[in-house]
């Protein structure tokens, strides 16, 4: 069967490329503006010409004939965790760049049959679902059926992660739309659990470690009594994740030490997840490349802004398999 190529847009360190790869799909092209997710990016995805460069100046002819176009944009405007300024932000904004870059491409016959775009479950409540409906809105002006749904990853993507996202499947041909059905990713039992992920007896460096010499260190002590468990510590409370999940893991974890969730390993010391335990509780795979030059908050940035892997995955093999089925219709025919 035909290998769909795809595109994608906002790209951090590449989890729905990866997604899609491990679908089927033939990712090709890449745009991102931030130049340390580049490093990662190239890094793990060689076959993939990045486009590093802010999406203003990114044209739709610079984009090659594809069959698929992805977007994570920016979330912040509508996260709980922002200031949910919605379009009144101008990352906000960025769904306009999104929507010009689709009119330009149809200049030159290169419009996605598939878009697929993702961000925070707020997206859907923003503003009283106002935010919403001019987003699908501006998708069906330019003639796509809209099929979304919030998915946590630790319900579909077999991740132990906390972390609801709305999918936003948009299909440019009506027999594709029909052909895809959320009800074919259902919701899966979580096998995969955090003892998969950490190493609770692993060594590592003391800047991972909160010790004595911390002034916060009573109140982590006080609190983070049990194995097994992961905690959030918000600098005045310790909050204990008592189902055996993660919490949903944020970019405010490369700016400032108190947001990267903490342990209490198998030595009684705590400490923060590591950067590389973060990005398999992304559904990274394990032999991902971490650049050496990049500093750990760079990288908890990255695996905060990122993707949940395995929950791409699913849903890049459904929009295939309609894909798919339509072409197999249309050569029988």
């Amino acid at each position: 069967m035909k290998k769909y190529k795809m595109a994608s847009l906002f790209a951090g360190i590449g989890g729905i490329d990866y997604g899609f790869e491990q679908a089927g799909a033939e990712p090709i092209w890449a745009n991102e503006i931030d130049k340390y997710c580049a490093v990662t990016f190239n890094a793990n995805h060689k076959k993939i010409k990045l486009v590093i460069d802010d999406i203003s100046n990114i044209k739709g002819c610079d984009i090659p004939k594809i069959d698929i176009l992805s977007a994570g944009f920016p979330c912040q405007p509508f996260s709980i965790a922002g200031y949910r300024k919605g379009f009144e932000d101008d990352r906000g904004n960025m769904f306009h760049q999104i929507m010009r870059l689709v009119d330009e491409m149809e200049t030159y016959n290169n419009k996605p049959r598939v878009l697929f775009l993702e961000n925070v479950k707020n997206l859907k409540t923003h503003d009283n679902g106002h935010t919403f409906e001019v987003i699908k809105s501006e998708l069906e002006k330019r003639k796509y059926i809209v099929k979304e749904k919030i998915l946590n990853t630790c319900e579909y993507g077999n991740v132990p992660q906390n972390r609801e996202r709305i999918f936003i499947v948009c299909f440019l041909n009506l027999k594709d739309s029909e052909n895809f059905n959320w009800k074919n990713i259902p919701k899966i039992q979580l096998t995969n659990t955090i003892d998969n992920v950490i190493d609770w007896n692993a060594e590592v460096s003391k800047k991972y470690l909160y010790e004595e010499d911390k002034k916060c260190y009573k109140l982590l002590k006080e609190n983070i009594t049990a194995h097994n468990t992961i905690y959030q510590f918000r600098r005045v409370y310790v909050r204990a994740n008592k189902n055996n999940i993660c919490p949903t893991l944020t970019a405010n974890m490369g700016m400032g030490g108190h947001n990267v969730p903490l342990i209490l390993d198998n030595k009684n010391r705590i400490r923060k997840l590591l950067p590389r335990e973060c990005l398999l509780l992304q559904g990274f795979p394990k032999e991902m490349i971490i650049p050496s030059e990049l500093c750990d908050s760079r990288v908890y940035k990255q695996a905060g802004n990122a993707v949940s892997v395995p929950v791409i995955k699913r849903v890049a093999k459904e929009i295939i398999n309609a894909m798919q089925e339509t072409d197999l219709k249309n050569a029988n025919n």
